[in-house]
């Protein structure tokens, strides 16, 4: 489909755009104006209508009413083929990319250019050298893509998009995998793709982000537009309460912790992954009833293999991890003896390891507790109590829609996370551990989420959190304990905490407490 561009018109116009599954209705007439070089937030609650409008756009959704329009020519995208053509470029939240095909591969993946394909990778190469030279795109071509960090992965597919000509490029969530230097780096990407007259339409939540890098944001909720905005004209206290439909608390709200006797004790662990590399090469700490400890660090740098030692997931090759007097290493209890000793885990990646995607709620509601007496009757599941259980959670949790049969994989992310969090929370743990719990997850389900782990808090429980977010770090955590290398670097309280000074130990500088 070649287009020749209105220089005057905008980048994309959507008019009236409606569309519904089933009962649905994702999106409500929605119209949407994005100028040519600039950067377009697009946010939203989970479950808003974002991720669907933008399908829409992108060709793998057909809209059931509205219009379309490109540079000022009306277009059928009805495939993203079409989209491609038309000059409009999307990178999913979750990358589309073959693990074990090279960069080079996967960005000629299905435009491989006819049958001569060793000509075609060769001008593939000086094409994709040339575009990582404008926009900062930099990544090692020849370099299988799952050894690559996820922050590169991402790049892979910018670059991907460019190459196959995209004028409009469209980022579902970009930084939600990344951690905060690979999402400055990011976002100085785009300013020079903003710069080189391309424009970007940012998905996303995260309402820092937004004020840092957008020109103008349009504002979603339940699926229709209810407001758009120049960035500057307007701020992350009035954009949450568009966003959410009331006043929203941008800071965690709690008292000073109560700390009461020691529940966990980690000394010397040391964790290697299936390859022999060392994660965690030294971890000792405590943590106590009534407090939250949080591990801070930039991503890979073992707070996960930290999280799943403790919860039984992996074998430490050294140390000790004691509950409750009981040496969990020697003992070698896995992770449902540790759930019965009342440990508690919130993985890092819920689809990975929080849920199964093909079960309902109801089911996923009770993953890893399916053998406790209350779900059981005659040797058999409860399907009456799992389902009644399921409901009295959605309904404390706030999980929407409140259907128990719903296959888990139709919820947002947020409302997973939030069935996720139920499932553990209310197991009444002991111990508590939780893993990014809040990435990819909408301003009013983080303030809900927030409340619920400072309420397990002030309960008498004992919680480790590990988060790349230093903003939740600090809003939570009552103690910091800051990774590099696989190693602890130190222990900061947090009256003594600063972005600053954090951000020096993440780097691996070990720094004393200020006088």
């Amino acid at each position: 489909m070649a287009l020749t561009p209105d220089p005057a018109a905008p980048a994309l116009e959507l008019r009236g755009i409606d569309k519904r599954f089933g009962a649905v209705h994702a999106n409500h007439a929605v119209s949407l104006t994005v100028a040519p070089g600039t950067i377009h937030g697009l946010i939203g609650e989970n479950g808003a209508g974002k991720s669907t409008l933008m399908n829409i756009v992108y060709g793998l959704h057909r809209a059931d009413a509205g219009e379309i329009h490109v540079r000022g020519r009306r277009v059928e995208l009805d495939s993203p083929q079409a989209a491609i053509a038309a000059g409009i470029g999307m990178v999913h939240q979750h990358f589309m990319l073959v693990e074990n095909f090279t960069v080079l591969e996967n960005v000629l993946l299905g435009a491989e250019g006819g049958a001569r394909l060793a000509g075609g990778l060769a001008r593939a190469r000086a094409g994709l050298e040339q575009l990582a030279r404008d926009y900062g795109l930099e990544v090692p071509l020849d370099t299988v893509v799952g050894e690559l960090p996820v922050g590169l992965q991402q790049r892979v597919e910018i670059l991907k998009a460019l190459h196959r000509g995209a004028e409009l490029l469209i980022l579902d969530e970009p930084t939600a995998v990344l951690a905060p230097q690979e999402a400055d780096q990011l976002f100085r990407m785009l300013a020079r793709l903003r710069a080189q007259g391309k424009s970007v339409i940012l998905v996303t939540h995260k309402l820092r982000e937004v004020m840092a890098a957008t020109d103008r944001v349009t504002v979603m909720r339940q699926g229709a537009v209810v407001a758009e905005v120049a960035t500057a004209a307007t701020s992350p206290r009035e954009l949450a309460e568009r966003m959410v439909g009331r006043a929203v608390l941008l800071s965690v709200e709690k008292g000073p912790a109560q700390p009461g006797a020691t529940l966990l004790t980690v000394r010397d662990l040391a964790v290697r992954d299936r390859r022999g590399v060392a994660r965690v090469k030294s971890a000792s700490f405590t943590l106590r009833a009534g407090e939250i400890v949080g591990v801070a660090g930039v991503a890979g740098n073992g707070q996960s293999e930290l999280l799943e030692a403790i919860a039984g997931l992996c074998t430490p090759t050294r140390g000790e991890i004691s509950l409750g007097g009981r040496d969990l290493v020697r003992e070698g209890l896995d992770a449902r003896a540790r759930r019965r000793l009342g440990l508690a885990h919130v993985p890092e990646d819920r689809l990975r390891m929080g849920v199964v995607a093909s079960f309902s709620a109801e089911d996923n509601a009770i993953l890893g507790y399916h053998d406790l007496a209350a779900y059981q009757q005659g040797g058999f599941l409860n399907r009456a109590a799992i389902s009644a259980g399921c409901a009295r959670k959605m309904s404390a949790y706030d999980v929407r829609p409140p259907e128990p049969r719903r296959r888990i994989a139709a919820f947002s992310g947020g409302n997973q996370q939030k069935l996720v969090l139920a499932r553990e929370i209310e197991s009444d743990p002991r111990v508590l551990l939780v893993g990014q719990p809040t990435r990819g997850v909408d301003i009013g389900a983080i303030e809900f989420i927030h409340r619920q782990l400072v309420a397990l808090r002030d309960s008498g429980k004992a919680i480790l959190l590990v988060s790349v977010e230093l903003e939740e770090i600090l809003g939570l955590a009552d103690r910091i304990l800051v990774m590099h290398d696989g190693e602890i670097m130190g222990e900061v309280a947090r009256a003594d905490a600063t972005e600053e000074r954090l951000g020096l130990m993440m780097a691996g500088v070990r720094t004393e407490a200020p006088a």
